[in-house]
């Protein structure tokens, strides 16, 4: 990929996230988090709200922290491929995945954790390891999942003989099991196996994930393993097991996924380069058909408000939830009704962030 063409890319990215976090109402996540949450998520989400004003100012520090992912992730890139182009490439991919778009304009802890897995495996890459008990301090405080972090990081200590690595990471695994901290783990088989496959495919979107997983199993069984393997594949399969006895938060393990994107045009760039230009034809086709189902499920997202217009029934747009307070709130405005008790669950967090209280609070 050239520069100039990044360069158009990221622009694109940028006003897009821009445009969707000062235009889409408040999720009922994120309405509730807003009001009932004292953790960083929500410290931060009021901290923004203090900063500017409406939607903008809830998910101003997520924005922030979505820009800084992706510069960590094109550094990550240049130090794994030998061009400005793969790198280029890679953060393009990355940067468009469904799922770092939503979780830019969405507040979620995905896009915190991000930066800092993103932040500890080039340290480590580059041998600071002074910094790297900081980055695990704060991850065990602000992600409880962040104990599959910490097991992976285990078990690629014992696999290369990291002895520094072992200590940390093993000391961190404890403090998961005598806080009684970390995933709760419980249930009967329930059949959301399914499921994760369909969130990971949601994330990833569909035909990319599915090579996703391949080059993850092809390098189980055959290629170098590095530190960013150890950390997704070991989450990827943590979360696929948990899931068949319970229902998976994606936003536990997505994180710790979604780095092996450089990986993933590893193999398919030493897949295609081996073959003589004739019998490349195939795979670039099969590339360009992955990248342009990307960037169609690009345009949904960012371009979704139409959809209203052209679907017959708006209750089947799949961000309905988002929206129905939203047009309810202007509805009750415009006829001068100052409360409402029709909403259930997270819908009078979203109603009172529009300052339509129930009726029985007053």
């Amino acid at each position: 990929m050239k520069k100039q063409h990044f360069v158009l890319a990221l622009f694109f990215y940028a006003a897009s996230v821009l445009y969707l976090a000062y235009t889409t109402p408040i999720s009922p996540h994120e309405a509730k988090i807003f009001y009932t949450s004292h953790d960083v998520v929500g410290t931060l989400m009021r901290w923004g709200s203090e900063i500017a004003p409406g939607f903008f100012g809830l998910r101003l520090f997520y924005l922030l922290s979505g820009f800084l992912t992706i510069g960590l992730f094109y550094l990550l890139s240049r130090r794994h491929f030998a061009t400005y182009e793969d790198a280029y490439l890679s953060t393009f991919i990355f940067m468009f995945l469904p799922g770092i778009i939503t979780a830019s304009v969405l507040v979620n802890v995905a896009i915190i954790v991000l930066p800092l897995v993103l932040l500890f495996v080039i340290l480590y890459e580059k041998g600071h390891f002074f910094l790297l008990p900081l980055i695990m301090l704060v991850l065990f405080f602000i992600h409880e999942a962040s104990i599959v972090f910490f097991a992976s990081l285990l078990i690629y200590a014992v696999a290369y003989k990291d002895k520094k690595l072992f200590i940390a990471s093993f000391a961190f695994l404890l403090s998961f099991v005598y806080l009684a901290k970390g995933i709760e783990i419980g249930g009967r088989p329930s059949g959301h196996f399914a499921e994760i496959f369909g969130l990971y495919a949601t994330v990833f979107s569909p035909l990319l994930f599915l090579y996703f997983f391949y080059a993850m199993y092809r390098i189980l069984l055959r290629e170098k393993k590095t530190l960013i393997w150890y950390i997704s594949f070991t989450a990827l399969a943590f979360s696929l097991l948990l899931s068949i006895r319970q229902r998976v938060s994606i936003t536990d393990f997505a994180p710790y996924v979604m780095i092996a994107i450089v990986l993933m045009l590893d193999v398919f760039n030493r897949t295609i380069r081996v073959r003589l230009p004739q019998f490349q034809k195939l795979y670039k086709r099969g590339f360009i058909a992955v990248l342009s189902f990307l960037a169609f499920t690009v345009f949904i997202i960012v371009g979704h408000k139409l959809l209203f217009v052209i679907l017959d029934n708006p209750k089947t747009h799949f961000a309905y939830r988002i929206y129905k307070p939203y047009f309810l709130a202007n509805e009750l405005r415009s006829q001068g009704v100052e409360c409402y008790d029709g909403a259930h669950g997270s819908e009078r967090y979203q109603l009172k962030y529009y300052e339509i209280p129930p009726c029985s609070e007053e």
